[in-house]
């Protein structure tokens, strides 16, 4: 991997503790661990090295499972008729704020203005509606690897940016029936990426109608927990219903001959889930990487000067090989002007899960010193010739470890709330769950007075009847749903 662990000069200032500000915390993290760096315009980010080779590898698990689902990958242009957005109110109402537009080129005024992608069903909607004819075109399942722009008001690295990188699915169907079993795939999907790769326990549920992407019937979504308490909605799926096909004409002929139109579907996934995996499991020291999205899983610190150098290097360049035949993601950290506990301390700030120290004393034994990113145990020691064998299990073990920690974290920091009064100092720290009238009214003055939303209706939550906590109206939603603090 290019440039990573090459330069020698992390700061050594530390970071802002988590419980004196976690927003100062993370944005001067994901700088001096260099994931990022500023862009040149407000709100965007350069993706460094080390940052990206981590949207890589989600990129391929979900990439892995897109096709498996059936998809096909296809690129539309970034570049879309500002005449597409108007054709469906809701959809350009929702983005019209977020919406860069392009009103000049080629040394003069465009005819008509171009939106800069903020999201694609428009363009995909319009090319739809020439590819589907009959009922055996359906269904027609896309997805895009791209970027996009949406002008945020207040940025944050990963969590919002003016531009940043994601996936978007696109499928069309002949009914509801079978747009809806699209719809919770991707969610699955994405809810799999989550705890199998990035060890984030998140909730599944549906959103409440204000939460609502603009232009769909029904949004689904999946809610992390930070460790500061606070939500981040880290993927969503919706089911468009004929919204967008009524829009740009999609439609096709059923068995029966009769025009009818498709019922569609998008989600998304972004470098949004970078950040998640941030603050779900960063601590004070810095990253901690879960193994399956780590750039690298282990490094390796040769100790030792002069011919012990000699020594030692060698003999960590022969493990890492090993290693690296065992499908383990190795660096092997030689840089000579460096002092052994400056490259410790650089590695625990960018979160790599496991670190090797081989020392002369080491090679004279047989062994290697191991030393977890987490956990009680210390350092310990394991014997050099079996490292190989040992290591994929231990990056297995450390992968669960942090799924389980941030899974007590999340359950921790979730109760149940009757009345308005125990509600404020519980979304304080973490979610509520409760039940609620689902009024926008309602909703629209708990968040004035806490800065609370509806985070979703939780697909497993089990089925109750009650009255909503702030306003005492009958539960519009036959369950007790989930509010909080959100990025």
């Amino acid at each position: 991997m290019p440039g990573a662990g090459t330069l020698g000069c992390v700061s050594r200032e530390g970071v802002t503790p988590q419980s004196e500000d976690f927003s100062a915390w993370y944005n001067e993290l994901v700088i001096q661990a260099e994931l990022v760096d500023r862009g040149p315009v407000r709100g965007t980010m350069v993706i460094r090295p080390y940052g990206y080779r981590m949207w890589e590898l989600l990129q391929a698990d979900l990439d892995g499972r897109i096709k498996e689902g059936g998809h096909d990958n296809a690129c539309f242009p970034m570049f879309i008729p500002e005449s597409y957005f108007k054709r469906e109110a809701e959809h350009v109402e929702g983005f019209s704020p977020e919406l860069a537009v392009v009103t000049h080129a080629g040394g003069k005024e465009l005819e008509e203005p171009l939106v800069v992608r903020p999201t694609s069903e428009t363009v995909i909607g319009e090319y739809m509606a020439k590819w589907i004819e009959s009922h055996r075109d359906l269904p027609l399942l896309l997805n895009q690897w791209a970027n996009v722009v949406r002008w945020e008001m207040r940025p944050r690295m990963f969590l919002r940016t003016t531009e940043f990188l994601w996936q978007e699915g696109h499928t069309a169907h002949a009914d509801e029936d079978d747009a809806m079993r699209e719809t919770m795939w991707a969610l699955d999907a994405y809810a799999g990426v989550a705890r199998e790769l990035a060890a984030i326990p998140v909730i599944e549920g549906e959103k409440t109608a204000s939460e609502r992407f603009a232009g769909a019937v029904r949004t689904y979504t999946i809610e992390g927990m930070m460790r500061d308490g606070r939500a981040l909605q880290s993927g969503t799926s919706h089911y468009l219903g004929t919204n967008f096909a009524k829009a740009f004409d999609i439609t096709y002929q059923d068995e029966d001959g009769k025009l009818v139109h498709a019922h569609t579907t998008s989600w998304g996934l972004s470098t949004r889930m970078i950040g998640a995996v941030i603050m779900t499991h960063g601590d004070d020291k810095g990253l901690v990487l879960p193994p399956r999205i780590a750039p690298y899983q282990v490094v390796i610190v040769p100790i030792g000067r002069d011919d012990a150098a000699e020594r030692t290097g060698a003999a960590a360049r022969d493990l890492a090989g090993e290693l690296k035949r065992a499908g383990v993601r190795v660096h092997v950290d030689d840089r000579p002007q460096l002092r052994p506990g400056y490259k410790f301390n650089e590695w625990e700030l960018r979160g790599v899960p496991v670190r090797l120290e081989i020392g002369p004393r080491d090679l004279d034994g047989g062994v290697v010193t191991l030393a977890r990113r987490l956990g009680d145990q210390g350092k310990e020691q394991i014997p050099l010739d079996r490292a190989a064998e040992l290591l994929p299990g231990i990056l297995e073990d450390f992968q669960a470890f942090l799924y389980d920690r941030a899974e007590r974290f999340r359950d921790e920091h979730i109760a149940t709330i009757e009345s308005w009064d125990d509600f404020p100092a519980q979304v304080s720290m973490g979610w509520a769950r409760v039940f609620h009238c689902g009024r926008i009214e309602c909703e629209d003055a708990i968040k004035a007075d806490t800065a609370a939303t509806p985070r979703c209706i939780p697909l497993e939550a089990p089925e109750e009847q009650g009255v909503c906590f702030r306003c005492g109206e009958p539960s519009a939603y036959g369950k007790r749903i989930l509010f909080g603090r959100s990025y």
